[in-house]
Formats: structure tokens, sequence, C-alpha cells
């Protein structure tokens, strides 16, 4: 029970590494918000969240609207009163090179990825300020951190902006108690990367030290222990979750 008595706000976290997280944080005591677009899914997770005995409430939220992320933080107040965790989970992934970016796709990923993770922040530093404590965990990747070949270079370019975005506001927040941090994952099977490979397990052998691919829940674990008391002191730091990709 890491998380007990905490409310956890979780974007996209309808499917994959959201939705682990969703689980987890939940069977470790937080009452958990799960926000997605996808509200079918979304239901389906928090009727199987509150089955197992757990607490979820769904909330439909397109993470680039700042309408809606007044609606879920005013109607996640109603139910809990407080916010004490904020996952901005939601992304997508682009695949190509420059030439094949128009300026709607740099727009669409820039929106979710980045702008996505400004409004999260923005609309719960409030309710965070006034309990003088608050856990941020911001998904970034491991392209937040270096260059690719094979990825639009507006997904890193995105994924980069998280990382420093994370940075400035532990800096900024810190004197009110709270914390914020990144996660910076590699490849992690999900269906984000579920089309880029057939052989991906052969491909990503070669690329990754521990030589596979990653599951959503040794995410969601990282995402634990930020979320968590255990990382009290901890504040701009980047947890890379990679297999050992970025130290080749």
């Amino acid at each position: 029970m890491r998380l007990e008595g905490k409310v956890a706000l979780i974007t996209g976290a309808s499917r994959g590494q959201g939705a682990e997280e969703a689980k987890l944080f939940s069977k470790e005591g937080a009452a958990v918000i799960a926000t997605d677009v996808l509200d079918e899914d979304g239901k389906k997770l928090e009727a199987e969240i509150n089955r197992d005995g757990g607490n979820c409430l769904f909330i439909h939220l397109d993470v680039s609207d700042p309408q809606q992320w007044e609606n879920v933080i005013s109607e996640t107040l109603k139910v809990h009163k407080r916010i004490d965790v904020l996952v901005n989970n939601a992304g997508i992934a682009v695949w190509g090179t420059n030439d094949d970016t128009t300026e709607e796709i740099w727009d669409n990923v820039m929106d979710i990825n980045a702008k996505g993770v400004f409004l999260g922040t923005k609309y719960v530093l409030p309710e965070m300020k006034k309990h003088g404590s608050g856990s941020i965990i911001n998904i970034s990747s491991v392209s937040g951190l270096r260059g690719q070949a094979g990825i639009q270079p507006v997904y890193n370019a995105s994924k980069g902006a998280v990382r420093l975005f994370t940075k400035s506001t532990a800096v900024q927040y810190g004197q009110y108690g709270i914390r914020a941090n990144s996660i910076h994952p590699g490849a992690i099977d999900t269906q984000m990367i579920a089309h880029t490979h057939n052989d991906r397990e052969d491909v990503f052998k070669d690329l990754v030290p521990l030589q596979r691919i990653a599951q959503p829940i040794e995410v969601a674990y990282g995402a634990l222990y930020l979320a968590s008391d255990e990382s009290s002191y901890v504040t701009g730091s980047e947890l890379v979750i990679d297999g050992g990709l970025t130290a080749k």
C-alpha cells in the first residue's frame, strides 16, 4: 500500500502503459482518476479496477484541450477533494523523417505530447500548492535524450520539451513541496510500436543490452516509485528505463 490515501490522476490511461500504471497504483492504495480519449477502453479499465476492489473513475480527456482539463480537475475535486499525483502519460509517436512531417503533424504531436503536459501541470499545481505536496510524473522517452533514425524529429522535439519542462517545474515549485520528474522509456511492448517491425524482438535484441523489449508494467513500477513517498527527495530527475539502450 505504497500510495495509500493518495489521489492519482493518469492521462492516456485506457491502454498500454497508462492502464498498467492505473492498475498498479490502485493495487497500492491510490484512488485513481483515469483519463483518455478512448472512452470504451477507459470504461472497461474503470470496471476492472473497481471489480478487483480498487477505486477508479474514468473521465474523458483530450489533453490538448484546456476546457476538458478544467472539467477533469473539477470532477476529481468533487469526488476526492485533492490531487496528490499527476502522471502525464498520454502521447503519440510518428514514424519517418523531417521530409514526411507536415505542419499538421507537427502541431498535433506537439499539442498532445508537449502542450498536454503543460496543461496538466498548470491545472494541478494550484491544488497541490494548497496541500503543500504533490508528485508530477511526466512520461518522456529516450527520444527526449538523443536523436534517432526512423522516427520523425518532431517526436524527439516533443519529448525533449517534456524533459526540460519537467526540470523547470521542479525548480520553480520545489518550495511548495511539489516534486516533478520525467521517465524516459525505451522500447515498450505496446500498440504504439506494434506496427513498426514484424521482427521487432530480433531488431531490439540487437539494439538493447538486455536484448528484449520492456513490458509496460516495468515502466509502471518506475512511476510508482516516483509517486510514492519513497522518492520524497527526488525531483528534477530523469528515470531512464530502457534496458541499457542509451548506455551504448
